[in-house]
């Protein structure tokens, strides 16, 4: 376990204001509502909320500072938090600054994160495009503006928690804070319900949203647009994760940034040399450039075409065509390209399979 000065980022000498500030700046940027779905970031939550538990009480620190995670180990309350929603509950005073919520640190709700899979071609993942896409979510009712309550009338605060969303439990020596069972967290109760969205303040919409896919993608990437997601009454809006699929082209086999193509090439090309056309990226990735072959080019020679492949993501410059040569050797020869060959073994001076000769050549 690291050292829990080293986590919060402070010395041993930071003061409780100071452990304070700290915990408050590393539990906003790894807060899970600011990270969806990133564990590492959930896991760095946990270490930091861990370590102040154990640094913000007296005793604990002194045990702490004098005989190390030993000494607190087993200690009532002591670090150990595992769950991220016991961390809200204990913690809420602090978490409910920088969600603006007060009076007892309630958490501003949002709404869920949604996912929606899109299907690209290749040419499509390599130079960017808009695509429409079609998600049924919870939007806002627009009866009731979302309030869940009959035009007319408006919710009331909630009497058992007295707005606050969470209500107060003594267990012993602790208070341990819940979620308020009489409004569910809202803070507030409706008497006369919205009879579009029956209290619910939402209404599933089937909307129609246009991706703006960049260029360079690849198959199994993921794109967020953040706010297009769930509405939730009284909270903020979740997130829409797009799921890239890339149909694959027998043109160009890509690793990352770069894309190969194999070129068959003659034999009779490969030895003496000469141009040949190749396919390219350009133009919607069916664009063609005439390459030089070097004379005596060997099955499997690679050249490489610098910053002709696909465009980084967000960044400038594109990785590298690489064209790799396969050399075809014929599997018939006319009778004429045949003596020619032989021709070219006798000039070179390799013995090959002798020439088959026919019934009435043997006559003669």
């Amino acid at each position: 376990m690291r050292d829990l000065y080293e986590v919060l980022e402070v010395d041993r000498q930071a003061s409780a204001s100071d452990l304070k500030k700290a915990y408050y700046r590393l539990a906003k940027k790894y807060h899970p509502d600011h990270n969806p779905g990133d564990k590492v970031a959930e896991d760095k939550f946990k270490e930091a909320s861990n370590a102040y538990s154990i640094l913000s009480d007296d005793e604990q620190r002194a045990r702490y500072d004098r005989f190390g995670i030993e000494g607190v180990r087993g200690v009532n309350g002591a670090g150990g938090y595992s769950n991220v929603e016991d961390i809200l509950s204990a913690f809420g005073d602090i978490f409910g600054d920088f969600f603006g919520g007060r009076g007892g640190g309630r958490r501003q709700p949002r709404g869920a994160d949604l996912r929606v899979d899109l299907n690209l071609t290749f040419a499509e993942a390599v130079w960017g495009t808009n695509k429409d896409v079609k998600v049924t979510r919870e939007t806002p009712c627009t009866t009731c503006t979302g309030t869940g309550a009959k035009p007319g009338s408006r919710p009331e605060l909630c009497r058992t928690c007295q707005g606050k969303g969470q209500v107060v439990h003594a267990q012993g020596f602790f208070m341990v804070q819940t979620t308020c069972p009489a409004c569910r967290g809202a803070g507030k109760s409706i008497k006369e319900l919205c009879e579009d969205c029956r209290g619910r303040g939402t209404k599933a919409e089937i909307s129609t949203l246009n991706v703006s896919v960049p260029a360079g993608v690849d198959d199994g990437q993921t794109l967020r647009l953040a706010g297009k997601g769930e509405s939730v009454p009284g909270g903020t809006t979740g997130h829409l994760y797009v799921v890239l699929h890339v149909q694959g082209d027998e043109r160009f086999k890509r690793d990352g940034e770069d894309v190969l193509t194999e070129v068959p090439v003659s034999f009779v090309k490969a030895a003496l040399g000469g141009e040949i056309e190749v396919y390219t990226l350009d133009e919607n990735c069916n664009g063609s450039a005439t390459v030089e072959l070097h004379p005596g080019t060997q099955p499997d020679e690679v050249m490489v075409r610098r910053g002709q492949g696909i465009p980084r993501v967000g960044e400038s410059g594109r990785g590298d065509h690489v064209l790799q040569f396969k050399v075809e050797i014929p599997k018939k020869l006319t009778a004429r390209q045949e003596e020619l060959m032989r021709e070219l073994a006798t000039e070179l001076g390799e013995t090959v399979r002798p020439e088959k000769r026919g019934l009435f050549s043997r006559k003669k």
